[in-house]
C-alpha cells in the first residue's frame, strides 16, 4: 500500500511539473551533444610548419583559426600561433564562451561578444548553440557597447566608410551608424571600423539565424530582431590576450555569472522585445 501511495505521489508531481513547465511558455531544449577533448592546454608553434603537418584536416585547422582570431588567410601569414595541445574536442571547448547560462532559459535567442576575448555565442534558451572567432572596432573606432538588436540584412553590400569593400552576409544592429557584423578579413587582433568582423562561414550562420526587424508605415520598427550584446573591453595595447593561454588554459573563461551581469540590465526590455514578436507573428495569417 505504501509502495502504491509512493508511486502515485510520484506520478502527481511529474504531472504538475510537465503543466508547469508548459504553462511558463520556456523551452526546453536538450544539450547537444560534444566531444571533449581530454585535457585543455595550448602551445606556441610556428604557422607555417603547422600548417604542413596538418593542411588536410579541415576540423584541426578551424579549431586553430578560432584560438588565434583569424583565418586561413592571415593565419598563413602568421609567425607563431597558439594551438591546443589536444585538437579532438569540438571547437565550443578551446573558447570562452560557458556550454550552459541558466539565467537566459527564458529568452529564445541572444547574441553575445565579447571584446576582452574577441569571440562570439550565440545562445538557445540557455544553451550555447554556436560560437567563433571575431575582429571588432579598432581603438579609433570602437564597436560601442551594451544592447541591440539585428535590424536588416543583405547577402552582400557596400562599406559605408569606403565603396570599394564589398561585405558579405551583412546584418545591420545599429541602422544610424552603419553597424553591424559581416565576413571580412580577421587580422587577429581589434581592426574593424566599429563592425563585427567574422568568418565567412560564420557570418553566414548568424546571417540564416538571427531575425530581421518587421517594419510598419513610414518604416517605423514594429518589432525588433534579435538581442545583440557586446560587453567588455580590450587591451589595445598589451600582448594579444590568447597568449595568455599557454600559462593558464583557462585565463580567458566566461563564466555564467558574468553573463548574468551583463544581461541583467536589458531583460525586461529583451523579454518584452520578444512578447512583442510572438504576438506580431502570432497576429499573422
Amino acid at each position: 500500500m505504501k509502495n502504491s501511495f509512493l508511486v502515485l505521489s510520484i506520478v502527481i508531481v511529474s504531472i504538475l511539473s510537465c503543466k508547469q513547465s508548459e504553462d511558463s511558455g520556456v523551452k526546453e531544449l536538450a544539450e547537444p551533444k560534444r566531444q571533449s577533448p581530454k585535457a585543455i592546454a595550448f602551445q606556441v608553434e610556428n604557422a607555417k610548419q603547422w600548417l604542413l603537418t596538418h593542411k588536410t584536416d579541415s576540423a584541426h585547422k578551424a579549431i586553430a583559426y578560432a584560438v588565434n582570431r583569424t583565418d586561413s588567410a592571415n593565419f598563413a601569414q602568421m609567425d607563431s600561433v597558439v594551438i591546443p595541445a589536444d585538437l579532438t574536442g569540438d571547437i565550443e571547448f578551446y573558447l570562452p564562451f560557458p556550454l550552459k547560462v541558466n539565467y537566459l532559459r527564458d529568452i529564445q535567442k541572444i547574441i553575445f561578444f565579447s571584446y576582452p576575448t574577441q569571440t562570439f555565442a550565440t545562445y538557445e534558451n540557455g544553451i550555447l548553440i554556436y560560437t567563433g572567432p571575431t575582429n571588432m572596432g579598432r581603438q579609433k573606432d570602437m564597436t560601442p557597447t551594451g544592447l541591440s538588436f539585428t535590424n536588416w540584412k543583405a547577402e552582400e553590400t557596400t562599406s559605408t566608410f569606403n565603396d570599394e569593400w564589398d561585405l558579405r552576409w551583412n546584418f545591420n544592429i545599429q541602422n544610424k551608424e552603419g553597424i553591424g557584423w559581416h565576413q571580412y578579413s580577421l587580422p587577429g587582433f581589434p581592426a574593424s571600423h566599429s563592425c563585427l568582423r567574422l568568418q565567412e562561414k560564420d557570418a553566414k550562420y548568424l546571417f540564416e539565424w538571427a531575425d530581421q526587424w518587421e517594419l510598419g508605415e513610414q518604416d517605423s520598427v514594429l518589432v525588433k530582431g534579435t538581442p545583440v550584446i557586446v560587453f567588455g573591453s580590450y587591451d589595445f595595447v598589451a600582448p594579444k590576450p590568447w597568449l595568455q593561454l599557454i600559462v593558464d588554459p583557462h585565463a580567458l573563461d566566461i563564466k555564467e555569472e558574468a553573463i548574468q551581469k551583463e544581461t541583467m540590465p536589458f531583460l525586461s526590455e529583451i523579454l518584452t522585445a520578444q512578447k512583442n514578436r510572438e504576438t506580431f507573428l502570432a497576429s499573422k495569417p
